[in-house]
């Protein structure tokens, strides 16, 4: 009865539809032979970190850094907002300047368009500067069935058109590809040999390109803004190819999306700031051209014509879009891409469709449709660092999860999914038949049958279930409580209740000695595996029961404190998406790391080292962590004891990603240890006695990647502190 009870209620869908299973047998295939590509991705992986790197500096140097993300989401923000207001004035200034604008409701409307316009002008030649737009509607292949040449003129865009593939990446369209590869591609172009060395490759680049910028009939290019104010488009590059494919064709067509409009010259020099800092980390572009109107050339203005097509193509239905309208306030810098774990792994071509990485799969959804999205979704594992390196401060992991929220409704869940989205109901059943229970599950027939029936990986070791949890444990101790100016409830979440009660207690007992009146309500674990699997309607019920719970003791000036970050970044951040109550806000307003509580207490005077200890440890800053403090307040009191802590990280995740690395093959354990070999290499390297980290999943992936000891810093501090 206990079990039939306390067993996940999974849905009469035992498996996911024929479509659903394919598509994900499809990418588990994929990232297998990403993983297996060794020299390319470790290429790719040295360039993400490389773009993180440069950004930290140049951002590091930036005045005026701690305002450029609000002043960038607010610009993008107002610009949405007054959307319609902006493309009216736009439209009107570019027309008193000579251009003919057209506003394409979808790719074949604006195809149609470019085409018929080819045709009229008997264009036969055209020179293409990068524009991720003109990808979005494959505007190359209407052009082309027409028989009009198309040559891309960005060095990267024109190795992909040679290879006939899709770009990898928003900035770096060909970052994966090696100079090799390249000299390949030129010298079957160009019919002769082409040396691998760079100043071979670019001379010969450069002399192929030559006659197409002299001699071609129509020049197409992207934007990266339009200026309302004046009728103006602005063009960023690197390699100045631009102004020559917007300058000396006859005609220059514009393909623009309407998000990207903005209303002054003032708002269009920040973003032109933002655009490279969060992309490459540089302050300018070496190419920065306004273009409003058309100028003679030569003193020649016959026959030069400008066309700007303002492209929706299911823009103004994400506009008006709850789930999605903040993805419009992308601008296109990659950042995000650079910061994803499984990104610097897999690559575009496995993480996107036309638009890849993170941000591609709301924009892939609402674009080209949820079957695109659906096909790279599963890829993001909810580590949350995208909206923490977002330039505009786009929510896009939320974004992500309302994507799998509707190819689930759609398509089905997968059962791994599905039961590792229930884990408490799991936890709670296996600390019931503790110690039994623990003997099962380290026994290797156990294991098996867990992986091929439910896909649980048997290589991943299992945390043990107590057989008394910690809610157990404090409501049959004797009361403590006492009024105190100083109050906490304790949020214990899924580890520390039911695999380590232990932590909990220390915890408390830690607040009780420094006389915090410590409270701990009835409560659920935070539900974050029901948002990292798109099971938001389970999610929000759970962030109800717990909102309800926690609220009282907000409003009487309680800090809501938990020992797991994930936990703290529910409260503080996620609920009050989830739900976006009065009551939600004020508990994400009193909700703290407890180390940052403690570290107050210690200012006060309430809390004293009284002991202290030495050592080398490593502290490695969990994902969500990142979003509270980064750990300044756990390093600072870990150094405070007397240890020698030196943080290590990659940049990004470990890999483990709550249950993600607990899955069976490539898309989990196999993907899991690929990201986080990096990380465990510097932990090996760096001389440490041992790790410290917070986050109890990181602890079993760095304890199993590295050999070495992982503590809670909890369980150090605790004993050399005294009242």
């Amino acid at each position: 009865m206990v079990l039939t009870k306390c067993m996940p209620s999974f849905s009469t869908q035992t498996e996911v539809t024929r479509m659903t299973s394919h598509r994900y047998r499809i990418l588990s295939q994929k990232i297998s032979n990403a993983i297996l590509a060794k020299g390319r991705a470790a290429a790719l992986y040295s360039a993400m970190a490389r773009g993180r790197e440069a950004r930290s500096k140049a951002f590091a140097r930036l005045e005026g850094a701690e305002t450029f993300r609000d002043d960038i989401r607010t610009i993008k923000q107002d610009s949405i907002e007054r959307l319609e207001e902006l493309l009216g004035t736009f439209s009107e200034n570019a027309r008193q300047r000579g251009a003919k604008v057209y506003l394409a409701s979808n790719a074949e409307d604006a195809n149609h368009y470019i085409v018929e316009l080819a045709k009229a002008r008997n264009v036969r030649l055209v020179s293409k500067s990068k524009s991720l737009t003109s990808e979005e509607i494959e505007l190359n292949k209407f052009l082309e069935a027409e028989g009009i040449k198309v040559v891309e003129t960005d060095l990267g865009e024109r190795i992909i058109q040679l290879a006939k593939e899709k770009p990898f990446h928003l900035v770096l369209p060909a970052i994966h590809k090696t100079r090799q590869e390249v000299a390949e591609l030129l010298s079957a172009e160009l019919q002769k040999p082409v040396s691998d060395d760079m100043e071979s490759l670019m001379k010969a680049v450069r002399e192929s390109l030559r006659e197409v910028f002299l001699h071609s009939d129509m020049g197409i290019s992207g934007a990266n803004i339009a200026i309302a104010q004046t009728g103006t488009i602005v063009v960023e590059t690197n390699e100045g190819n631009a102004r020559l494919v917007t300058s000396i064709p006859k005609i220059h067509v514009v393909i623009v999306g309407v998000e990207k409009i903005v209303g002054t010259m003032r708002e269009a020099a920040k973003l032109i700031v933002a655009h490279p800092m969060s992309a490459t980390g540089q302050r300018l572009t070496n190419y920065v051209s306004f273009i409003s109107g058309r100028l003679p050339l030569a003193g020649n203005f016959e026959g030069r014509e400008l066309h700007i097509v303002i492209l929706d193509n299911g823009r103004l239905r994400m506009r008006d879009s709850a789930s999605f309208r903040e993805a419009l306030y992308c601008i296109r810098c990659g950042a995000c891409m650079n910061v994803c774990p499984t990104y610097g792994v897999v690559g575009g071509h496995v993480f996107g469709y036309i638009y890849p990485g993170p941000i591609g799969i709301p924009w892939t959804a609402e674009v080209h449709g949820l079957d695109k999205a659906a096909e790279f979704a599963p890829l993001c594992i909810s580590c949350g660092l995208c909206k923490e390196i977002c330039p505009a401060d786009i929510d896009i992991p939320m974004m992500i999860a309302r994507v799998k929220q509707q190819d689930i409704e759609a398509n089905g869940q997968l059962l791994v999914n599905e039961f590792l989205s229930e884990a408490e109901s799991f936890a709670r059943v296996a600390c019931a038949m503790a110690p039994a229970s623990n003997w099962l599950l380290r026994r290797k027939t156990m294991r098996i049958i867990a992986e091929r029936l439910i896909g649980i990986d048997r290589r991943r070791p299992l945390p043990e279930f107590a057989k008394e949890t910690f809610l157990q444990w404090f409501r049959k101790r004797e009361s403590r409580t006492t009024e105190s100016d100083s109050k906490a409830v304790y949020f214990v979440d899924l580890y520390a209740n039911y695999n380590d009660p232990q932590l909990g207690k220390m915890a408390v007992e830690l607040l009780e000695e420094a006389d915090v009146q410590v409270a701990v309500p009835p409560q659920k674990s935070s539900g974050m595996p029901y948002v990292s699997y798109g099971e938001l309607k389970k999610a929000e019920k759970v962030a109800l029961y717990n909102i309800q719970s926690l609220y009282p003791f907000a409003t009487k000036g309680f800090s809501i404190v938990s020992t797991e970050p994930t936990a703290s970044y529910m409260l503080k951040f996620i609920y009050p998406k989830l739900l976006g109550t009065p009551e939600s806000n004020l508990v994400a307003q009193h909700s703290i790391e407890i180390f940052e509580f403690l570290s107050n207490l210690k200012s006060k005077g309430r809390v004293h080292i009284k002991s202290r200890t030495s050592g080398k440890v490593g502290f490695h800053i969990s994902c969500h962590q990142r979003a509270l403090s980064s750990g300044k307040f756990t390093v600072s009191l870990l150094r405070e004891i007397g240890l020698d802590v030196k943080v290590i990280e990659t940049g990004t995740c470990c890999g483990m990603a709550g249950t993600f690395g607990m899955k069976r093959g490539p898309l989990g354990f196999d993907l899991s240890e690929e990201v986080g070999k990096p990380l465990f290499e510097l932990f090996l390297n760096s001389g440490v006695d041992f790790i410290a980290t917070e986050s109890s999943v990181c602890k079993i992936h760095l304890e199993q990647g590295t050999g070495l000891r992982v503590e809670h810093p909890l369980k150090i501090v605790k004993a050399a502190f005294e009242r």
